[in-house]
Formats: C-alpha cells, structure tokens, sequence
C-alpha cells in the first residue's frame, strides 16, 4: 500500500533524519566539513529522485520520489521554520561580553561587507549578464550571505583560535539580516518595476535595524521577567526560550515591517547576556543542550532540503551561466578580501577594535562559504510569480553555482588552510602554561594511581609498571617546562586574576543553585565578575582594580531609590534596594574568602609564590572594601544581617542534605520512593524560607540622634520630630558629597564611615560624629573646598532649611557645632567605628586605609605602587 498525504511527509523527515545522523560520524572520519558532505547527500538525493521521475522502469519509487522532490516547503517556509532557530541559537552560544570588544570588527564584517559584495558582484556581472543593474545585485545580495555552521563546525574540530571562530560567529549573526533587508529592497523594486532611491532604501535599512533591536532586546527582557515569576519550573521556562525566537521574528517581519532576523538575534543576545544569572544552573545547561540539539537537526534538514533543490534549479545551466559563475565567485572573494584587508587596518588604527593578524584574515577571506540561506534566497526569486523567466533562470542557475563552488572548493581546502598557517596552536601564554599544569596534574595522579593499586590489590609488577610510566611523563613535562622564563611576572598576574575572575564566575553559578538567593543579585554579580576578566584579560591587574572598584559602587538604581527616599520621604525603593545591596556584598565577601583559600591551595603550586603574594594583595584589599561595606550596614542593621545570615546558611544546609540524599541514591543505599519523600521534606522546609525578609530603613534613627554631639541639650520630643525629617544617605568610597563653590542645600551627620574635605593646604577628616557643611548653610556661603567619603559610610541628611530653623529655635545647637569645629582643629574627633555592639569598653576597629587607598586612590597610582613593590622583590 503507498503512503501518501501527511504520512509520507513524516515518512520523508523521518528517513531523512536517518540520514542526517550517519552524516556526522562519517564527515568526521573523512576529515571532511558535515555541511559540505550534507550538501552532497542532499545532490544526490535530488539528483536520483528526479531520476526515478524521469524513468518508466522505476514507477514503484516514484511516490516517495515526487515527495522528496514537491516536499511542502516553499522558500518562505524555509525561512521562518529555520532561520528563527539557526539565529536564535547562534546568539544564545556566543560570548556575549568577549565578543563586545570585537564590536567594530563584526559590524564591519556583518554589514559592510555584505554591501560592498552586493555592489561589486553586482557590478561585475552587470555588462556580461545581459540583464538590469538591479537584477545583477539582487543576485549579489543573494550570495552575500555566508554561512557559518561549516566554518565554525571546522574552527572547533581542529581547535581553532577561540578568537577566529567568535568573529565568524558574530558576523554570522547580523550577516543574513543585512542581506535580507537589501534583497527584500531590490526584489520590491524589480516586482514593481520601479527604481530604487538610495536616501529612502538607505533609512528603510537604518530603520529596519534599529527598530529590530530594540524590539528584540524588549522581548528578551519580558521573557526573563516572566521566567523569574513564574519560580522554578524548568519546563515552562525552557518553553518560554522556544517560543522567543518565533514572537520576535514574526512580530517584526510580519508586523512591524522591521528585521526579524536582526530582533532574533537580539532576543538571543539578551538570553545570553543575562540567562545564566536567571534560569538555575542546570537548567541553564539543559537548555543549551536542547538548543544545540534544535539547530543541529534544523540545520542539517535545511541543508539537505535545499541541496535537493540543486538539481532543479541548474536545469538549463550553459557554458555562459559557467562563466557569469566564474565572474560571480572571483568578485565575491575580491570584494571580501578588500573589506577585510582594506578596512579592519582602519578600525585597529583607530582603536576602534583589536588589530587581527594577517592569518586570521587570509582565514575569514577564504572561509566566506555560502550554503542553505542562500539557496532559499534563490527559490524565492525562482517561485515569484511577479519574476520573469528569464530573470528567475539567471538569479537560480548563478545563485546554486556560487554556493556549490565556495562549499566545494573554499569548504574541502579551509581546514588544511588553517592548518598550514598554523591557527590550531595554543596562544603562547597557553603553551607555556600546559607544560606546568601536567607537570603538577600528572605527579599528583601517579601518586592516586599508588594508592588506589594498593587499596584495589593489584600486582606490584603490574602496580611499577603503571607509576613508571606515569613518572616518565611526568620527567618529560618538566623538561619541557618553560613556563618560568617564557612568561614574565606581568604575564603570570595577568593569568592569575583571569583564572580568579574565572573561578570566581564559576563559584556564583554553584551558589545559584541554592533557591531563594535573589535573581537581581546573582545577575550583578556574574557581570562584575565578568567584567573583571575582561578587564584583566585586556588591561591586567589596571583594568581587574577598575572592575571590582565600579562593582562596589552603589548602582544607577540604588542612587535613583536614594534621592527618592532624601527628597520625597519615600522609602520602599530604597529598602528594596537595601536589600539586595546587603545580600550582594555578604555573598561577595563569602566569594572573596574562598577566592583567598583557592589561591593559596591551587593557584600557588602552579603559578608560584611571588605571583600568589601580589595576587593575594589584590584579593585582600578586596575583601577589606567588603568587610568594611558591610560592617557599615551591620553597625546599624545588626539584627536584620543576623537574620539574612541565618536564611542563607539554613539554605546552603538544606542544599548540602539534598545533595547527600543524591549520593546515597547512586550508591543505592537509599529507595527511589524514600528518595522521593526525603526530597520532598526538603523542599517543604526550603518553601518555608522563601519569603523576603522585612528591612526597617529607618530603624534606629533616633536613638543614632541621641548619639551626636551637636544634638546635646535638645528636648527628647525635639529630637523624635528631627528623627522624622532626617534621611539616611549610604555613601561610597570616593563619592563627592560636595563640590568646591557649591552651596550647601543638604548637612551629612556621619554616623559611621570617614569624610574628607580637601583645602588648598591641608586636608581635614571626619569620623563618626562629625557634621558636614553646616557652617556654609548658617553663614549661606558657598563650600570653600570639595567634600569626598573615603569608605562605605553611613550618614544621616538634613536639608538647609531644615537645619537652619532648628538653629533659630534652640541656639544650643550653634554652640555645640563651634565646640565641635574646635575639637575637630584639634583632631579630637574620632574616627568611625565599624564593629556592632562595642560600647565604651570595646573601641572601634580602626577603619582600613589600605581599603581607602584602593578605593580613592586613582589607578594608576596603585598599580605604580604595586609595580614599586615588584622591583623591591626582585632586587
């Protein structure tokens, strides 16, 4: 009985998915591209199908073979089935961050280049085809899409530099959806027979753009917030991550008349930029799984598809279309070639982007392959009915023969390309350091492979024999070894806060796991830490300290919340953002402390002891800005950071038992059923954690009046009405609390942190007690000299005029402030305290000017200061 209908469609994806998985496994054996080897399948598919139609003697076969060859995809199913998952998923897969610094560079790759291709193709082609101008580059529109799957595909089978395949990756991205705004362009234009006005295609372009991203960035951020409401269901949030990519194309393309491959790719961006600080970990893992897995038979069915077409679409190829071929191919490379030789010298002078070495140049000029995209390119053209003949036959023969000569010409030859310029070697910093690490690697397994034997009673032959073996590779790495001299001391700090940073980004993520952590938090977090490995990757230990210093600033959202609660009285935002910033710094100085100990367990053995010191001064000064910031909170939040303490330990014990219960399960000392129940205990205790805890703002705020000097001899009632006008103002290391010339419509009472007014001659400090600008406000001059916070600070505000009638009320006050300018010209104010619950029996800690040097300190002073050091040690 045939198959016909619905049935031998599914009858048809199904066999063709057989084929699609031997593909891999044999393309890998025959060191040969899968895409290109998928293009030959897909050939001869097409080929023997139209074969069978074309043959009396195989009519038993023609059922299936009509199915593969009138398969109910049409160039417009192609596009919206696929594209959205080939575009999603490669956003989704790049380094976001890393490939920022590479801005320039893709753009330059993404979108110049395609419109020099379509113009040069164009060009060349326009007085041998016969045809108008603006059918010549719509065919070069049409070739100007590389493809990247094959090129990436070859990039990391050989190992490839990490830097080359992130740059043909991110051209990728915005690479069709240049060419399918110029196609979609010139094809309007030739169906409706008008001409095209460069201003108006130029701003149809721009808009297209910009319009895209922005509806693609929104649609990613709502995704994000809905998978944060909605808690912890993984299905649902991985659901949510399918849908995305579809919403935002047709949204754009079919709606708004904007790019939807340009919203697709943003929409995955912003997944990528935020996703690991939002899904739970192995969540996070799962849907990158799930992904690679949608675009792996996405892409291989597209492939396959559309070289079955090949056939159909040379029919009636002559000599002539041969040579327009030929002419096509030849201006293609040479337009590549002029963009990416002629211009990226430019954006490296300029600074624009990092300079990009010739072989990867020579690289991303030969590795421009075409494949599916434009091949669906090509059927829309041929399907037209608004095409004519003539015009469709040229735009499909010359379109298929331009892929099929970059696939099997620049696609079989690019891997030996890249091996003969050398591209799969590790950078030198790498090569240096694989030596040292398998030194250290394999002493400390030849001595687990010891013990192990002995507990296990193997032989002791069979026992000499594995260990001398062992010994001998060891022997041989160190021999080779040359990481003490192939690396100077600079190189090796540089190394160390990556692998800090690194770790770092690896312990948050592990941390994450545990529920009830907030979102926002962990989000902060895994960028800064982010952004501490590229400083340190681009800059060293200059840009690692500019990293960690802007992480300990207050956010844009915290001092919004702040100037609401000084001037509005408004305090919600304000505690919401306590909140978070009191978890933040609490989880980050727990990170600091476990940074410290991997160091000197892990990172000391390879790196050395010399290294390790000047790292670990970094790392101290580090935990030292933490300590202070939040001893500054727990000075006057005593019990809320008990309480915060105490959810987050009761969380990470309540992980602990459930990892446990994991371990006993695979070494079946525990039932699947009494599994299941004991998880189920756990997370009924940790559902009863899962509740924000309540943060009183402004607790305490009159019993911290009490405490102030210039407030003595004022009635109890006087100072419960301040307590009610008085704000509260967290300061940060280095932030201006005025500016010289300034008039003063705002008093600071330091509670606890330090301040300093900077005067032409001499410097004046501030401590726990003191009072800021108060003089300027009675006398209403302006501030002689700029006012700075040196560490996290804790202070309470009152307004000018607030201030000023109090005075003119109760002239105590006037008193005690002159007795309080005396004892600070006599330096007899003291300096803040820092540690909860000391009393006069207990003196405060004295506060870190290490902490403030690091914090106030520009730069580059701290890293001549560190340099200073270096040269000590070395002489």
């Amino acid at each position: 009985m045939a198959i016909a209908g619905l049935a031998a469609i599914l009858m048809a994806i199904a066999m063709l998915l057989v084929v699609v998985s031997t593909v891999q496994p044999i393309a890998r054996r025959l060191e040969l591209s899968e895409t290109v080897l998928l293009a030959i399948v897909g050939i001869v598919i097409g080929g023997v199908a139209d074969l069978v139609l074309r043959s009396a003697h195989l009519e038993i076969f023609s059922g299936a073979a009509e199915t593969l060859l009138d398969f109910p995809l049409n160039s417009e199913a192609f596009l919206l089935i696929f594209l959205p998952i080939l575009v999603f998923q490669g956003a989704l897969g790049i380094d976001v961050r890393r490939l920022a610094h590479e801005t320039a560079t893709v753009l330059l790759l993404a979108v110049v280049a395609v419109v020099v291709s379509t113009a040069t193709i164009g060009l060349a082609l326009y007085p041998f085809a016969g045809l108008p101008l603006a059918v010549c580059l719509l065919l070069g529109s049409i070739v100007a899409t590389t493809d990247p799957s094959a090129v990436a595909g070859i990039f990391k089978e050989i190992g490839a530099a990490s830097r080359l395949t992130r740059l043909v990756e991110g051209e990728a991205l915005l690479n069709d959806a240049a060419a399918i705004s110029i196609f979609s362009i010139l094809l309007a234009s030739i169906t409706a027979h008008h001409k095209i006005m460069l201003g108006g295609a130029v701003l149809e372009f721009l808009v297209s753009f910009a319009g895209a991203l922005v509806i693609g960035v929104v649609f990613g951020r709502l995704t994000l917030m809905l998978i944060a409401t909605i808690g912890a269901a993984p299905a649902a949030e991985i659901t949510l991550t399918v849908a995305l990519p579809y919403l935002s194309y047709i949204v754009c393309d079919e709606f708004l008349g904007f790019s939807g491959v340009v919203a697709t790719a943003a929409s995955g961006l912003t997944i990528s930029i935020y996703g690991p600080s939002t899904f739970r970990p192995q969540t996070w893992r799962f849907l990158n799984e799930l992904w690679q897995q949608l675009v792996f038979w996405a892409g291989s069915l597209v492939f396959v598809l559309a070289s079955m077409l090949v056939p159909r679409l040379l029919a009636g190829m002559t000599r002539w279309d041969c040579v327009l071929i030929l002419i096509a191919t030849v201006a293609g490379l040479l337009a590549r070639a002029s963009v990416v030789f002629g211009m990226l010298p430019i954006l490296a002078a300029t600074r624009l982007s990092p300079p990009v070495p010739n072989p990867f140049k020579v690289t991303m000029v030969w590795g421009g392959l075409r494949g599916a995209i434009t091949l669906a390119l090509a059927l829309a053209v041929t399907e037209n009915e608004h095409v004519s003949t003539q015009i469709a036959h040229f735009i499909g023969i010359i379109a298929t023969g331009f892929v099929l000569i970059t696939l099997f010409v620049n696609g079989t030859t690019l891997r030996y390309l890249v091996l003969f310029l050398k591209l799969d070697q590790l950078p030198l910093i790498d090569q240096a350091l694989r030596h040292q690490i398998l030194a250290i690697g394999l002493g400390e397994v030849r001595d687990q492979t010891r013990e192990v034997a002995g507990e296990l009673g193997f032989s002791r032959n069979v026992t000499n024999s594995v260990v001398q073996f062992l010994d001998r590779r060891v022997t041989t790495e160190q021999q080779a070894n040359t990481f003490d001299t192939a690396l100077g001391d600079r190189q090796r700090v540089t190394l160390a806060l990556i692998v800090i940073g690194n770790r770092e980004r690896s312990i948050l993520l592990d941390l994450f796991r545990i529920q009830g952590l907030s979102r926002r938090v962990m989000e902060t977090l895994l960028r800064s830490a982010e952004a501490m490995v590229d400083g340190a990757r681009l800059e060293g230990r200059f840009g690692y300290v500019r990293a960690l210093r802007r992480r300990l600033r207050p956010s844009l959202r915290f001092r919004i919340a702040q100037a609401i609660h000084h001037r509005l009285h408004f305090d919600l935002p304000l505690m919401y953002c306590m909140t978070e910033r009191f978890e933040m710094l609490m989880i980050a100085h727990f990170v600091s402390l476990s940074l410290t100990r991997f160091m000197r367990t892990r990172m000391e053995p390879t790196l050395g002891v010399r290294i390790s010191e000047i790292v670990g001064e970094v790392l101290g000064r580090q935990c030292k800005l933490l300590d202070e910031a939040l001893q500054t909170l727990r000075l006057h939040y005593h019990g809320y950071s008990e309480a915060l303490e105490n959810r987050m330990l009761r969380q990470v014990a309540l992980r602990l038992e459930e990892e446990k219960y994991d371990s006993l399960l695979s070494e079946s000392l525990l039932s699947d059923e009494l599994h299941r129940e004991l998880h189920r205990d756990v997370e009924q205790r940790r559902a009863h954690l899962d509740f924000r805890l309540k943060f009183n703002i402004k607790a305490g705020i009159e019993s911290r009046i009490h405490g102030f000097a210039i407030f003595t001899g004022l009635p109890d009632g006087v100072l419960h009405d301040l307590s009610m006008k008085m704000s509260l103002h967290f300061s940060s290391p280095g932030e201006r609390l005025y500016k010289r010339g300034q008039k003063v419509r705002t008093i600071y009472f330091i509670s606890a942190g330090l301040a300093e007014t900077h005067y032409a001659e001499r410097d004046v400090r501030f401590g726990a007690g003191a009072v800021i600008g108060a003089e300027e406000a009675l006398s209403g001059a302006r501030v002689a000299a700029t006012s700075r916070s040196l560490q996290f600070g804790h202070f309470l505000t009152m307004s000018a005029r607030t201030f000023r009638r109090l005075v003119d009320e109760y002239p105590v006050v006037r008193d005690n402030l002159a007795k309080l300018a005396q004892a600070c010209a006599d330096g007899d104010l003291p300096d803040a305290r820092l540690l909860p619950g000391e009393g006069k029996d207990k003196p405060g800690v004295p506060p870190s000017y290490d902490a403030i040097e690091l914090a106030t300190a520009p730069v580059t002073s701290v890293m001549s200061a560190h340099e200073g050091t270096e040269q000590k040690q070395g002489d």
